[in-house]
């Protein structure tokens, strides 16, 4: 049969089953002669943490270990796969749609002790990092002499540089300058039988197939990565960031589209709408208007002369589309106090909200207006309360439905409402994800923007890497039924 004859199937459980307890005592007895018994935990105790991330998904491992070196990473697999476990990496557990469950349980690999920087090569604008580096310890290594690395996740204070790697994170600076994968020159990673491998390199491009861009984004499912060697930007020599006020979204919404149309591409355009502004502004008092519909943030860098015009054509169009204001930020301090309130934002909305769930679509600019009407539309009628923020000059929605799971049926009605609002994302032309992945909580959406066709060939991808399916099992593909389950929840 040829693979365009093949249907597309997927089993509900991995070919393996839950350790049993003298199996679970020789696993352990193996991982503590490899990294050492401080760290190799297995009490229901210090289990605990490792059950969740940020998403609203649930599963408690059966061994977590801290390894401390990439070899010692490549035994644990070897371990594993002698006893048939799975295997799921784990950064600082940041990550919105559930890539760090382990569903099936077995072995959690958490890179808290492999968070050093390896190497900075200003002449040649790379760094080289291990995978449990935070994010903006990169960053506040680097800015002192004049340079940054760009992806910047709002949580970037605690989300580490593999996690990063994993998801294919984004941030609100990479609107120019593109995305995780855009800024990965290569990889050492550990194979599904326990080898270690060098995959791209220091150059800006390498001959072959593209195997640092395939595993980039591919949340685990395909191997382990171990070191990152990163593309470092120089600072620019100017940096402007200003916000512009709206009484209604569509005004907000039609500004994005028509800067971007103009040929003015912003470092940065962020937007928030009014009940996300009142949770920001009691958090960080940077100066939200609480009585506005949309705040626009928005960042422009470069050359001095450059930025400078720049601004001024932006001021033109965000008046031109009835701003009530403009504002840009008089010193870096009003600056970084602006970013810190939209950085800030998900946990602010802890304030207001008990529990969120949040989404992360992706539409045409120009479908921003229909999109939200929708988005709020789809809440009203589950009778949740919906706040967004999100990078509005790529389309790149967040938004976060407000809920109580304590609340008889409402969990139930969130995951409800987040799925028409997927479908709302690919009816429009757009997508499931920007920058959280798919992992648990997207598997059922990927139908909604791959063919069965499509999904046959990844997995076909996926099984020759990870032949055994030990490497974070049942992310990413949809699983039998799990469509009409969420349609009938």
């Amino acid at each position: 049969m040829s693979i365009i004859e093949e249907p597309f199937t997927t089993t509900t459980e991995p070919p393996y089953t839950r350790l049993s307890e003298k199996t679970k005592i020789q696993v352990i007895k193996a991982l503590q002669e490899v990294s050492g018994k401080a760290y190799v935990l297995h009490t229901l105790y210090d289990l605990a943490l490792y059950e969740y991330d940020a998403s609203i998904e649930r599963a408690r491992p059966d061994i977590v270990v801290l390894p401390a070196s990439t070899q010692e990473v490549a035994a644990i697999v070897k371990i594993a796969t002698h006893y048939h476990i799975p295997v799921v990496p784990r950064g600082a557990g940041t990550g919105l749609s559930g890539g760090a469950i382990p569903i099936y349980g077995g072995i959690v690999v958490t890179f808290t002790r492999m968070n050093h920087i390896l190497a900075i090569d200003y002449e040649n604008l790379r760094a080289t990092v291990e995978p449990g580096v935070v994010n903006i310890h990169l960053n506040q290594a680097l800015n002192p002499h004049g340079y940054a690395y760009v992806p910047d996740p709002s949580s970037q204070r605690a989300c580490t540089i593999g996690g990063n790697v994993g998801e294919n994170a984004g941030g609100p600076h990479t609107l120019v300058y593109g995305v995780t994968t855009n800024h990965v020159l290569g990889l050492e990673i550990v194979t599904s039988e326990g080898e270690i491998l060098e995959i791209g390199g220091e150059a800006y491009d390498t001959p072959g197939f593209d195997l640092t861009g395939l595993l980039v984004g591919s949340e685990g499912t395909l191997c382990i990565v171990t070191k990152i060697i990163v593309r470092i930007v120089p600072l620019a020599e100017d940096v402007k960031t200003m916000i512009a006020v709206f009484d209604t979204i569509e005004d907000a919404s039609n500004t994005v589209s028509e800067i971007i149309a103009s040929g003015i591409i912003p470092t940065a355009i962020e937007m928030m709408d009014q009940l996300i502004l009142q949770a920001v502004e009691a958090d960080s008092h940077a100066g939200y208007p609480l009585d506005a519909a949309a705040v626009l943030l928005m960042e422009t860098e470069g050359m001095r002369e450059a930025v400078n015009a720049q601004i001024e054509e932006i001021v033109a169009i965000c008046k031109k589309n009835q701003a009530r204001v403009v504002r840009i930020a008089a010193d870096e301090n009003e600056r970084q106090l602006l970013w810190a309130g939209r950085k800030n934002a998900f946990g602010a909305v802890g304030r207001i909200s008990p529990e969120f769930y949040v989404q992360d679509g992706v539409v045409p600019r120009t479908q921003l207006p229909y999109v939200l009407r929708c988005i709020s539309e789809i809440c009203r009628r589950y009778q949740l309360k919906v706040g967004n923020v999100f990078h509005a000059g790529d389309g790149n929605l967040h938004p976060l439905i407000l809920f109580d799971a304590q609340v008889p049926g409402e969990l139930e009605r969130v995951r409800l409402a987040g799925h028409e609002i997927l479908e709302i994302c690919a009816a429009v032309g757009g997508t499931i994800t920007g920058e959280h992945g798919v992992g648990l909580e997207k598997q059922a959406e990927m139908a909604l923007i791959f063919t069965e066709v499509d999904l046959r060939i990844m997995k076909k991808v996926q099984t020759a890497w990870n032949p055994d399916q030990l490497f974070n099992p049942g992310k990413l593909f949809p699983l039998p039924g799990r469509c009409a389950d969420v349609k009938q929840l």
